[in-house]
């Protein structure tokens, strides 16, 4: 929801998917300090509420300030400063007061706070309308500022009158992350055997490989703990600190592991050259800093006054990232087509070539869905069934990861290493190198 200069306006799209990047905040039991704040609205969060839904607010250490002097002995109509929800949908006007509203549902205005020294609150509602909500604070009275200490709390009741904490959409989150943990585990023994199998032909960027299992496995079983603890008690509990860890080790890795197959590494050649070496140490600073943006923009929440900032820098460099990761692929494509004119070895780099080419689909489709395409589809679907979006998200990274690794296996006499049986085969190599087939790399 957004308040605009037009009489009604929808959230624009690009904010809304910009926000669709992000899971929901890692706990719906939260204060939060807002200290000398002026904007018109203060986001808190967003939450799936069913029929049997609640929401918590107490609010304390409240004062407000006028920025202007001329004004600052008149006294401040109390009531133009709130709290409300309402759902994400809501049209806004600029011409009125959102707290007029009659769309919204107003939970307190200032007006009902304690006498000084507390000027405190507290207070419950019910929300019997299952909706996706957003949590406001509205401040009415131009050139003033507000500081506070807030504390909420949102959640539903589930069939057996228990506090669920996660949103509606949200609460098979926790079950979904452990089954899906689980299935890296097999992978990852499976992947251990074919090296041990295959021991000769293991390279370092093997090893690397079974690092980045064993990081994601964890990842998600972290990330399955994180949730279950903020459904069943609303925070994380701790859990969080773990999670943050193994998905930034997890996200290095594979950045870096998709980078250094790119290049051919380890198992085409044993070092790299210097423009290889300048994309990692561009690529890896910049995936540094989507993963400390991700922190930031879950801690905070977007009540946050740097949220926005966070937001949008963590949306752009990770893009930028998933450019930065093509750029090796397209170079070793290129250099086998140009090699192959010169070292009379065609039919050999025709195989390199194609291994390279699928594996550049594989990492165009990865991309492409998981950067893209799932955004229209949490449009598409409705706040119930957010968890079946990330679900997908989930099954198309482990597809992803199942093609680079079935590509990249070592084993003796693979497609790296294979040699041309006769000159005819050679010329049709040849041939095939120059067509269009790799013409667009």
């Amino acid at each position: 929801m957004q308040k605009t200069t037009t009489h009604h306006h929808h959230v624009s799209l690009a904010l809304l998917l910009l926000l669709l990047l992000l899971p929901s905040t890692t706990a719906d039991i939260k204060t939060v300090k807002i200290s000398d704040d002026s904007r018109e609205m203060i986001e808190f969060e967003e939450f799936g509420f069913t029929k049997t839904g609640h929401i918590l607010i107490s609010i304390s250490s409240v004062s407000v300030t006028t920025t202007n002097a001329t004004t600052a002995e008149s006294p401040t109509n109390s009531s133009a400063f709130g709290f409300f929800i309402a759902p994400i949908s809501t049209e806004v006007s600029s011409e009125i007061c959102i707290l007029d509203n009659p769309h919204i549902t107003i939970i307190s205005t200032l007006a009902g706070l304690s006498p000084p020294p507390q000027s405190s609150l507290h207070k419950t509602i019910s929300v019997t309308k299952p909706n996706q909500y957003v949590l406001v604070f509205a401040n009415c009275v131009p050139q003033t500022s507000v500081s506070m200490i807030v504390h909420f709390e949102s959640y539903n009741l589930d069939s057996n009158g228990k506090k669920d904490y996660l949103p509606d959409g949200e609460t098979q989150l926790p079950a979904l992350f452990f089954t899906l943990s689980l299935c890296y585990i097999p992978f990852l023994i499976i992947w251990i055997h074919l090296c041990q199998k295959n021991k000769p032909f293991v390279n370092k960027i093997h090893i690397l490989m079974s690092i980045l299992l064993a990081m994601k496995a964890l990842n998600l079983l972290f990330a399955a703990e994180d949730k279950y603890h903020v459904k069943v008690t609303g925070t994380p509990r701790g859990w969080e600190l773990l999670f943050y860890t193994f998905r930034s080790i997890r996200a290095l890795l594979l950045f870096t592991v998709t980078v250094l197959i790119g290049t051919g590494w380890s198992f085409l050649k044993p070092f790299l050259q210097d423009k290889e070496k300048n994309v990692l140490m561009f690529g890896i600073p910049l995936q540094v800093f989507v993963n400390i943006a991700y922190i930031m923009m879950e801690e905070s929440g977007p009540s946050g006054k740097n949220y926005e900032f966070w937001l949008t820098g963590f949306a752009f460099v990770d893009i930028i990232c998933c450019f930065v990761i093509m750029i090796p692929v397209t170079w070793s494509i290129r250099a086998l087509r140009e090699t192959s004119k010169l070292d009379g070895r065609a039919a050999t780099n025709l195989k390199k070539l194609r291994l390279f080419r699928d594996f550049y689909i594989a990492l165009v489709i990865y991309m492409y869905f998981t950067r893209y395409s799932i955004y229209f589809l949490r449009l598409y679907f409705d706040y119930k069934n957010q968890w079946f979006c990330q679900a997908i998200v989930e099954t198309a990274t482990l597809g992803f990861y199942v093609a680079m690794f079935y590509l990249f296996q070592p084993q003796e006499r693979n497609q790296y290493f294979a040699l041309a049986l006769d000159d005819k085969e050679e010329e049709a190599a040849l041939t095939a190198i120059q067509s269009a087939e790799f013409a667009d790399y």
